[in-house]
């Protein structure tokens, strides 16, 4: 067994405890290439989202979190990408295609950092770029209540997650001239409409 499912089943008792719902899991596709584009308002998020599906998610995570003594092996052990924040990362990107291509699950919060006040933020290109070059479908997700998680009352917590949908099905307007940034919003704003 590998680390990621053994650091998933000690999560989920926590989640079980907490009462975390779960809603759209027949969205989510049993095989195949997908990344799941979802909101963030805690640091449970991850884990809310990595809980949830039955397939392994390879999250893209800061490069601080991998600076850090214990927190940085967790999160190699975890398989997760490093990003560095403030610039394209074209290592990112690269490894987030390959996880792909392998027909693996990628996590992206598009925001790029968490939100303080709980509402949807502007989303970063990176996940425009990595669904162009990719071609893997799109699995919106939304948590709820994550943000002090271990002080929410029972069955406040929980994620949606909506229909898969292909880039080409998100029309960009003419007049539009950050094509990947429209595209990176259109997104958020989908997720933050479930």
């Amino acid at each position: 067994m590998s680390f990621y499912w053994f650091a998933r089943g000690l999560c989920s008792i926590v989640l079980k405890i907490k009462g975390c719902k779960a809603e759209g899991l027949e969205n989510v596709p049993s095989e195949g290439p997908v990344i799941i584009a979802c909101n963030h308002i805690s640091m449970w998020d991850p884990v809310i989202v990595g809980c949830t599906l039955s397939r392994q998610v390879f999250f893209m995570a800061k490069q601080e979190l991998f600076d850090a003594p214990v927190i940085g092996k967790i999160f190699n052990w975890l398989e997760a990408i490093p990003v560095k924040r403030g610039k394209g990362d074209i290592n990112a990107i690269r490894s987030s295609i390959r996880v792909l291509k392998e027909g693996k699950v990628l996590g992206i919060f598009p925001e790029g950092t968490r939100s303080k006040s709980g509402d949807i933020q502007e989303a970063m290109n990176g996940i425009a770029l990595i669904m162009e070059k990719s071609k893997a479908p799109i699995l919106p997700a939304k948590v709820f209540g994550s943000k002090g998680l271990l002080r929410q009352k029972r069955g406040n917590i929980g994620i949606i997650i909506g229909k898969p949908f292909y880039s080409d099905e998100l029309v960009v307007p003419k007049t539009v001239e950050e094509r990947r940034s429209w595209l990176a919003n259109e997104i958020m704003r989908i997720v933050d409409e479930m």
